[in-house]
């Protein structure tokens, strides 16, 4: 299942470069023109491929991060628990379930292995405000892996609050460790959980491009 959501993640990463006017721009167009746009930078620069982290981490900031929302997403995940957490526990898990989902996407972006997209029709009613947008991930030498986008229409936009991998929800994924974490521990538990996750993945990262620039 991580293999799929990793691909799934990878698929999200070049969901990039929305302008302003990108606003009025149908979902699946949008998809597809800014999808093309971040595979030529993963294509063409180098310290992405060689696994440059910082790089990466700055590429995930400014193409991918406002395109998605957060808030939502962790609002999904957390699920029938939300209404319990205080004004500061749920900003706190939005600030940890983002920084999880940026550690994940920087991951994805550099085992790029020249992926490519096929990308569904959509039939986007006058009105609409929430859509699925479907894609295919195809992997050299593995099975094709379909990816659906939801996306709802806001002020600022379309914005992507899930994404479902072989029909299997990424949001509703994390809700079920979420939901156990709680059980388990409460909502600090989980904030505290995913807070050590992110600092062990950090870590990692710092080392992995310490031994790279040692190379």
């Amino acid at each position: 299942m991580m293999r799929k959501i990793r691909a799934a993640l990878l698929a999200g990463a070049m969901l990039a470069g929305f302008s302003a006017a990108a606003a009025e721009t149908p979902p699946d167009v949008l998809v597809k023109n800014t999808s093309q746009d971040v595979l030529a930078i993963i294509k063409q620069d180098k310290d992405i491929q060689s696994g440059n982290s910082q790089k990466v981490l700055d590429l995930v900031e400014v193409k991918v991060l406002p395109h998605f929302d957060f808030p939502r997403m962790a609002m999904l995940a957390v699920g029938r628990h939300w209404p319990k957490a205080s004004p500061a526990q749920r900003q706190a898990l939005i600030n940890e379930f983002r920084t999880l989902l940026v550690r994940t996407y920087s991951n994805s972006l550099t085992s790029y292995k020249n992926q490519g997209i096929d990308y569904r029709p959509l039939k986007l009613q006058p009105g609409d405000m929430d859509v699925t947008v479907k894609t295919v991930v195809n992997q050299p030498g593995g099975q094709p892996i379909p990816i659906d986008y939801k996306l709802e229409k806001t002020d600022n936009g379309w914005k992507v609050y899930d994404v479902a991998v072989d029909n299997v929800s990424l949001v509703i994924n994390y809700r079920g460790s979420f939901g156990s974490e709680i059980q388990n521990k409460g909502i600090d538990g989980l904030i505290k959980t995913l807070s050590e996750k992110n600092r062990q993945e950090a870590n990692g990262s710092e080392k992995t491009a310490a031994t790279a620039k040692k190379k």
